[in-house]
Order: C-alpha cells, then sequence, then structure tokens
C-alpha cells in the first residue's frame, strides 16, 4: 500500500482520502482551513443532486448511482444530507428535439425514472410562486433533490478522520516536491516537506494557480449566489418549490427551496468571471444583483423584492470541454489531478472517491476515459448541457408580461 497525500479537503479531497484509507493506503488530507472552507465551492447550503443530463448517458447513469448512495449515506450517518424534494427544468416555449430539457425527459424515460412532463395549466397550479405565462414546458424529476453540502463536507470529515486519515489543517500548499521527473510529496509554506508515494491534487479552483503548468487546462470562473428571505415563505416550501432550473440554458438561473433557516438559495450557472479564488474582487456586483432582479420580476412576481440576507461568489474549475479531470499526470509519475468539477460535480460525491482513488491505484474504469487527461481538448470544444452562455437574462424573458 501507499503512503498518499491528498491536498484539498472540499468534496473531491476528502471523498477521495477516505476512500483510498478503506483500500488500505496511508493517507494525510492537507487543507489550509477552517474546515469546511469558507471559500471552497463545496461550502454553501445547498447543491443540486439530479440525473436530467440531456443525451448523456454516462453522467446519466453515474447519477442514478451516486442518487442511491445519497440515501444510504442518510441513513449511515443518520442525518438527512440529501433531500429528495424533486428538480424540475422548464423551458419558455414547447420543447424540441435537442433541448436538454426533451432529451433529459427522453433519457430519464428510457431508463424508468419517475418522471412528469409540465406542459399544462392544472400542473402548473401545484406551484404558486411561479408566473404560469411564462414557461410553458418541461420535465420534473421525482426522484432527485438537494445535498447540503456544507454540512456533507462537515460530516465527511469527521468520517475520514475516524478511519484514520490524518488530517493537517491549517497548512498552506506552496508546491510539489519532485525528484528525477517523480513527484515524492509536497512542500508547505513553511518550508516544511511532505514525503508521500502519491500526490492528490484537489484544489478546485485553486488548480491553475498552484499547478501554473495547469493553466492551459483550467480557468477558475466566479459565480454569483444569493440568499433571499421571501416575504411568504410557504409558497416556497419543497411540496410547493422544487429544486429548478428556469430556462436554464438560456438564463443560467437555479435555484432551491426554502431551508430550515427560513433562505431561499438562487444562482446562476453561466459562464462566470475569471478570477483568483481569494481575489479582491470576489463578490457579487451591482450587475448580478440587477440581473438578479429582472428574473425574479418576470419568474418569481412574490420574490421580487425580497430582501437578500447574503450573497457569494461560487468559484468553478471549468475545462475546456466541461468534463471532470480526474487523471494521472502522464510528465509527472505520482501525480494525480482530481479537479475541473465545471459546477456540477457535487452531486457525484458518493461516486467520485471510487473514480479518484481507481485513478490513482490505476484500475480500470469506463468513466476515467472520459475525465482522461486530455491536452489536446481545445477551448470551446463543449460545455455541459446544461450551462448558460449568456450573460444576463435574455430579452424575451424580460419583454414577457407577469400574470
Amino acid at each position: 500500500m501507499s503512503r498518499v497525500i491528498v491536498v484539498g479537503a472540499g468534496i473531491n479531497g476528502v471523498t477521495a482520502a477516505i476512500e483510498l484509507r478503506k483500500r488500505g493506503h496511508e493517507v494525510v488530507l492537507t487543507d489550509p482551513g477552517p474546515l469546511p472552507h469558507p471559500l471552497a465551492a463545496s461550502t454553501d447550503i445547498s447543491k443540486a443532486v439530479r440525473a436530467a443530463y440531456g443525451a448523456d448517458e454516462e453522467y446519466t447513469d453515474l447519477a442514478e448511482g451516486s442518487i442511491k448512495r445519497w440515501r444510504k449515506w442518510n441513513e449511515q450517518f443518520a442525518v438527512e444530507l440529501y433531500h429528495e424534494v424533486g428538480v424540475m427544468f422548464v423551458r419558455g416555449r414547447e420543447l424540441k428535439p435537442g433541448d436538454f430539457e426533451f432529451e433529459s425527459f427522453k433519457m430519464l424515460k428510457k431508463r424508468g425514472h419517475k418522471v412528469e412532463r409540465m406542459n399544462s395549466v392544472p400542473f402548473w397550479k401545484r406551484f404558486p410562486a411561479w408566473n404560469p405565462e411564462l414557461y410553458l414546458d418541461g420535465v420534473l424529476e421525482l426522484e432527485a433533490g438537494y445535498a447540503e453540502s456544507g454540512r456533507v463536507v462537515s460530516t465527511l470529515i469527521g468520517h475520514a478522520k475516524s478511519l484514520g486519515v490524518e488530517l493537517l489543517e491549517g497548512v498552506q500548499f506552496s508546491q510539489l516536491h519532485e525528484d528525477d521527473d517523480r513527484i515524492s510529496g509536497i512542500v508547505l509554506d513553511d518550508g516544511q516537506r511532505v514525503a508521500a508515494d502519491i500526490v492528490v491534487m484537489a484544489v478546485g479552483a485553486w488548480t491553475p494557480y498552484l499547478l501554473p503548468f495547469t493553466k492551459k487546462f483550467f480557468r477558475a470562473s466566479g459565480q454569483p449566489v444569493f440568499h433571499l428571505k421571501p416575504r411568504q415563505p410557504e409558497l416556497f416550501s419543497p411540496g410547493r418549490f422544487p429544486v429548478f432550473g428556469a430556462d436554464i440554458t438560456t438564463t443560467g438561473y437555479y435555484g432551491f427551496p426554502i431551508n430550515r433557516d427560513g433562505v431561499v438559495k438562487i444562482a446562476n450557472h453561466g459562464p462566470g468571471r475569471e478570477m483568483f479564488p481569494e481575489s479582491t474582487e470576489r463578490a457579487v456586483t451591482p450587475e448580478d444583483e440587477g440581473n438578479l432582479r429582472k428574473f425574479l420580476a418576470t419568474t418569481f412576481p412574490v420574490l421580487a423584492d425580497a430582501p437578500i440576507v447574503y450573497s457569494r461568489v461560487c468559484m468553478y474549475c471549468d475545462t475546456h470541454d466541461g468534463h471532470f479531470w480526474i487523471a494521472r499526470d502522464p510528465e509527472r509519475q505520482g501525480l494525480v489531478i482530481a479537479a475541473g468539477d465545471c459546477g456540477h460535480g457535487f452531486k457525484f460525491a458518493p461516486a467520485l472517491g471510487e473514480i479518484i482513488a481507481d485513478a490513482v491505484e490505476e484500475k480500470p474504469n469506463p468513466i476515467l476515459q472520459k475525465f482522461r487527461w486530455r491536452p489536446e481538448v481545445q477551448p470551446g470544444s463543449g460545455a455541459d448541457v446544461a450551462r448558460a452562455k449568456a450573460k444576463s437574462v435574455p430579452s424575451s424573458l424580460k419583454e414577457k408580461k407577469l400574470s
């Protein structure tokens, strides 16, 4: 068995550490802390968990297995980390072949999921917070929902320690330690060297900055996130307000039902702004808030003037094709990079550890072909099918009248 250092205790790092420890490896998990790290993408109140992935059957299959294991985690840890409240993706026109929503509905039906088509007036009466004249069609995935991401990371950190993972919290990675083209550990910012047979870098949006040679593969982008306090909280309860994506491929907006603190989270899944995760400019802008208010005024009129009680910029580690990057570095023996979440990785948390551990151990795993080391991929060569390319609410939504 090997001695493995996992750098970064976000969702990739902690799940990798747990799985590698279960397989008998000596595992050291390092993070500057505090944990959950306040700037990490994993640290928030919620992340969507859904199997809807358009026509991509590999992601759909991976999500199906993850959802089953989310339910098992609820049982294992005796806490409801995953809430199966349903996920709906809707459009402002009838669904057509090629649409993310249409292809998702088709794929989910084919694979036996519990799904409903959202294309009737009686259907929309179940969701009174929505403007019923704005969205005409969509898909409701019943066996889906959201995970309380910050609580998940905290729970998994505790689990990792209980398994014997050595946690070095409060230490800062400085550089890789390299001997004759082989990575033999890491160097901390105080000069201390931590030796290992294999280093797993799971540092999310910090990747292109801590490992400058990866800048050609990764882009760190910030996406605006808002927490709002609705004046009519009953309209946003899970039974009346599932996790949603509202014409997400054009608007980028998605959100969640009200949580135990009375907060409705709405965020954007779009191109974002490139920045260093610790940049002083990492804050939502007046333009971000203005776009949100325009979206709310058309989509959720009762939420249009709701106070924003918290906002943040969630950092993505983007790849050129929108797929994760979990692979050994062919030029640096002993280095594995597990990054490239592209804003859609957290839902796969129960499966990520095994995928990363298989990359470490060089075990066959079909999904690793999708996430392979691929320097040949060019910018703009692909994207998450549910991600918007526009930077603001499209004019078609701005112009539609409220009911």
